[in-house]
């Protein structure tokens, strides 16, 4: 892993474990679904046994029957929700109508919520839901990608934060006839569902004074508290959204799924308190990574230089929305090619939409790209290697821009030496271990380094009882943010970072937007830096109001576990819990913010590269496919944790 500079830092940078380690192990972290309330009701979700069609009849009376069984909710007899597509629109929603749960008869996909029975107990919840009974009147329905991807379309609207699909540079047409080197191939992927280990739930706390308190399995407790208000008319000053652990998400919980509206709506129509966490089979209909079908071109002249590529990629969406990724614009950004043309469309299957899922677009993109890279390398008889090398670029091909840092050639240098690359044979079937065949593979990789493109804000304290504080609305999804933010404090003060206290996944908390497109560390750190920042120099204000102070330059100042140090102060320093008592607060404190630089962007682009190195085996009687090795080599700029990174 290349990583920046680290060589005047303590506490950033260091391989320190997490601090909130000890508390999952203790099993002291509360999850959404582990809070409880008095009174609490459990709610259970009926889903949809059809894909595609409307619903006739609901019959709910088995269910009320049911000792415990309060309440069941259907389209018929919910609360009042807005009848607006806008007012379901979170802040990362794609174009076009999202799901509005239980608003009517009408049935998109299988697992569709159609009802929700709420009960004393979590058992009679569930029970009662399987008593539920529903008859459909059937639509015809697509769900086969295949037959839907002969309709695909281009998208009429473009997602936020997804760019245009880059517009054709030079000739590909010319350029593929005159190559000396030509491929040619389809690459299909099919869906990929999420499965973290923690179960989309949400607790909703009614405290009876207008106030709730929401507990939910969220990327951004934030998105939540907007989403609650404008679709179901939850005040925001009234609504506290809470996600302080959150058991794995990437990409899963971006947006506010409908277990949280559906929670919501039984404590309105109650007024209690309600608990709703969705089962591992209802997970699989809460979005995915979309399947998609690739055609790429690609040719080179003789020595192995890139002449063309054409990338024309189709991925599903859903009846609902037009869902977008980023697909095929790496193909005319990791390699060196003056003949690029690309194209992105959308097919509708009748499922759920799909949902960003780790790397979205670019783990689909990439795959087809590295192994059209790859098969040309062989059809050119090079080393597919050497082939990468040839083919490197140090710059934006297409807007132009300068590359903060492009460290992909070391990243070659250092995988293929740390794997062995050198001791590869080329030749098919010639590497063998007893029945097995042996094959080693190569692939590049990038990825955005972003930050947020909306300000992100942190709060920085120093308390009278010694404690440097930092609060975010940020989200921890299981990566270590706690742990790096208190790094970053921590180094600005000279404490190490177990002693500093971080308080993340609160709505309360100071504006964060939702934990995604891997620019937290970049936004929320920066925020902290800012924080940190100014609330020195309002410890420095206080100093220079002491009686005896000398007149300081703030650079000849140091902070150190709790005292501020330098040679026009009295020998052993300051205490900052002394300078709060002379001024009889019980706390410093600043707000930091960080946005993105507009300017900048226009003449610099940031990524991250990586080149990845693999061994295969396939034992050649049993037909089992085993991955022994994998060496990744990531050029990610500074690593604020080594630990927590790898």
């Amino acid at each position: 892993m290349a990583e920046g500079s680290t060589a005047r830092l303590t506490v950033t940078g260091q391989p320190v474990d997490r601090i909130d380690g000890p508390l999952k192990v203790e099993g002291a972290a509360k999850y959404a679904a582990e809070y409880d309330a008095p009174d609490l009701l459990h709610a259970a979700v009926v889903s949809s046994a059809i894909a595609k069609g409307r619903i006739v009849s609901i019959d709910a009376g088995p269910a009320l029957a049911l000792p415990g069984v309060i309440e069941v909710l259907t389209h018929e007899n919910r609360p009042h929700a807005s009848i607006f597509n806008l007012a379901y629109k979170d802040t990362v929603a794609p174009p076009g109508h999202p799901l509005r749960p239980l608003y009517d008869d009408k049935i998109h996909f299988n697992g569709q919520p159609i009802a929700v029975v709420i009960a004393e107990t979590y058992e009679a919840a569930r029970d009662g839901a399987a008593l539920v009974k529903a008859t459909y009147a059937i639509d015809d329905h697509i769900t086969d990608f295949e037959a839907a991807k002969r309709e695909a379309y281009d998208p009429p609207e473009q997602r936020l934060f997804i760019p245009r699909t880059p517009k054709p540079r030079g000739d590909v047409d010319a350029a593929l006839a005159s190559a000396a080197v030509r491929i040619a191939a389809t690459y299909s992927t099919g869906a990929e569902h999420h499965n973290p280990m923690e179960l989309f739930g949400t607790t909703l706390v009614w405290h009876g004074d207008g106030k709730v308190t929401v507990y939910d399995k969220t990327q951004g407790s934030q998105n939540v508290q907007l989403y609650l208000k404008t679709a179901l008319g939850f005040k925001i000053k009234d609504t506290r959204v809470v996600n302080a652990y959150v058991g794995g998400a990437f990409g899963s919980g971006l947006r506010p799924q409908y277990s949280v509206f559906l929670a919501a709506l039984a404590a309105k129509k109650l007024k209690r308190s309600v608990r709703l966490v969705l089962t591992r089979e209802q997970m699989f209909g809460l979005g995915y990574r979309p399947n998609a079908s690739q055609t790429i071109e690609m040719a080179c002249d003789a020595g192995g230089i890139l002449k063309a590529i054409r990338h024309d990629a189709v991925a599903a969406t859903s009846a609902m929305e037009h869902s977008q990724e980023v697909i095929v614009d790496w193909s005319a950004l990791l390699y060196k090619c003056e003949n690029v043309a690309l194209s992105y469309k959308l097919a509708t299957v009748d499922t759920s939409s799909p949902t960003d899922m780790r790397a979205p677009g670019a783990a689909t993109g990439h795959f087809a790209l590295e192994s059209a890279m790859d098969e040309l390398a062989f059809a050119a008889s090079i080393d597919p290697l050497t082939f990468r090398r040839k083919n490197f670029v140090d710059h934006d091909q297409i807007h132009g821009r300068e590359i903060t840092s492009k460290e992909l050639l070391a990243c070659y240098e250092q995988g293929a030496a740390r794997f062995g690359w050198s001791r590869r044979s080329a030749k098919p079937r010639s590497m063998q271990d007893g029945r097995e065949l042996v094959g080693w593979g190569v692939a590049g990789g990038m990825w955005d380094a972003r930050v947020a493109p909306t300000p992100t804000r942190a709060r920085v304290s120093w308390r009278s009882d010694g404690t440097l504080d930092v609060a975010a609305a940020a989200s921890d999804i299981g990566t270590g943010t706690y742990t790096i933010l208190a790094q970053i404090a921590g180094e600005e003060f000279a404490v190490p970072a177990h002693k500093v206290r971080v308080r993340l996944g609160d709505s309360s908390l100071p504006f964060n937007p939702v934990e995604g497109g891997s620019w937290m560390a970049a936004s929320t750190g920066a925020a902290v830096k800012s924080g940190c920042d100014k609330l020195k120099a309002k410890i420095l204000k206080a100093v220079r109001k002491l009686e005896g102070v000398r007149k300081f330059k703030d650079r000849d100042i140091l902070f150190s576990e709790g005292r501020v140090k330098g040679s026009a102060l009295p020998e052993g320093g300051i205490s900052i819990a002394e300078l709060l008592t002379q001024a009889g607060d019980e706390a410093f404190e600043a707000m930091g913010t960080a946005m993105s630089n507009v300017l900048a962007h226009n003449k610099y682009i940031s990524y991250t590269h990586s080149a990845v190195f693999v061994e295969v085996r396939i034992d050649e009687e049993l037909g089992v496919v085993r991955i022994p090795r994998v060496v990744s080599a990531i050029a990610a700029g500074r690593i604020l944790n080594p630990k927590t990174a790898r």
